[in-house]
This record gives C-alpha cells, sequence and structure tokens, in this order.
C-alpha cells in the first residue's frame, strides 16, 4: 500500500470507529474495527471487525452492519467530505484470525500435554 492508502485507511479506521460507538446497538457484544485496506484507486474501503461475544450474536450483528452500510458511508461522508472527492464504497467482513489463533493454541497445548512416544527404546530394541 502507498503512504496516500494507508493514511485514508487509518482516518477511515478511526472515524468509522467512532461512528459505531455512537451508532452500534450494544447487545452484549463488542465490535472492533481491525483493519482497513483500501483499493489503489479509493473506490473500495475493505473493512475488517472482530465482533467478541455469542456466535450467534456476532453474526447478527455483521448482517446488521451489512444492512446499514449505507447508513455507515453516508455518517462517514459527513465527517471527512472535505478529504475526500468520493467517499469508497464501505464492505464489511469479519476477521477471525483471533478465533483461528487461540483454537491452534489449543491444538499445541493438547500436541505438547500428550506423552512422548518411546521411539529412542525402539531403536535400541534394534541394536
Amino acid at each position: 500500500m502507498s503512504i496516500r492508502t494507508e493514511r485514508v485507511a487509518e482516518l477511515i479506521q478511526r472515524e468509522l470507529g467512532n461512528i459505531f460507538q455512537k451508532e452500534l446497538p450494544r447487545n452484549g457484544t463488542l465490535t472492533t474495527i481491525v483493519a482497513v485496506k483500501i483499493t489503489p484507486d479509493l473506490g473500495i474501503a475493505r473493512i475488517y471487525l472482530s465482533i467478541l461475544g455469542a456466535k450467534e450474536l456476532a453474526q447478527s450483528m455483521l448482517g446488521h452492519i451489512k444492512k446499514e452500510s449505507k447508513f455507515f458511508r453516508k455518517e462517514l461522508a459527513s465527517k471527512i467530505r472535505n478529504q475526500f472527492r468520493q467517499m469508497p464504497e464501505l464492505e464489511f467482513y469479519l476477521d477471525d484470525v483471533a478465533e483461528k489463533a487461540s483454537r491452534i493454541e489449543e491444538l499445541l497445548k493438547i500436541a505438547n500435554a500428550q506423552p512422548k512416544s518411546t521411539d529412542g527404546a525402539a531403536e535400541q530394541a534394534k541394536c
């Protein structure tokens, strides 16, 4: 990413985070913007969200955010309209990297907890 697209991504992440704090319903989930990636032509902003809470609530929150994406785009445009000719389209994705990392960590703990095989004893028996 170029310096300009990085700055635009940071600006969108910061301002959209403020909008989410004010506008999203408080239903037991915590929604965080993990990353924003902008296409080189600044036409599309891909927003990756981390939604903590029950799996069903997280899916319903993501559905709500996607449904209201035009509202969020309008609110974002009102806050940063002086810095863009045209506001990028907003695409929202669920970022489940943290869940995958915790699952891998859990599997590693299980693998390390299993007793070691006696490969050394088997090799000694062959001699």
